[in-house]
């Protein structure tokens, strides 16, 4: 059985834990966590939104999201 986008991601959160949207994209092949994210918590899914700051190879800063099932 495949699983859908949307399958990948809750059992990530549960199983894993937290995930940002670089995971989602190499380890899932997803490019639209937040939608997802978004679906999840419309269906009555706790997930917390941490904003992360890093800096890129330029070393300009970047802000990035990171989801946590708050349980």
């Amino acid at each position: 059985m495949k699983l859908t986008q949307k399958q990948k991601v809750l059992r990530h959160l549960k199983e894993i834990g937290a995930i940002t949207p670089v995971q989602a994209f190499f380890d899932y092949s997803i490019m639209r966590l937040a939608a997802i994210v978004f679906i999840l918590k419309d269906e009555g899914y706790n997930i917390k939104t941490t904003i992360l700051k890093s800096e890129n190879k330029f070393g300009e800063p970047v802000r990035y999201a990171q989801y946590k099932l708050d349980q």
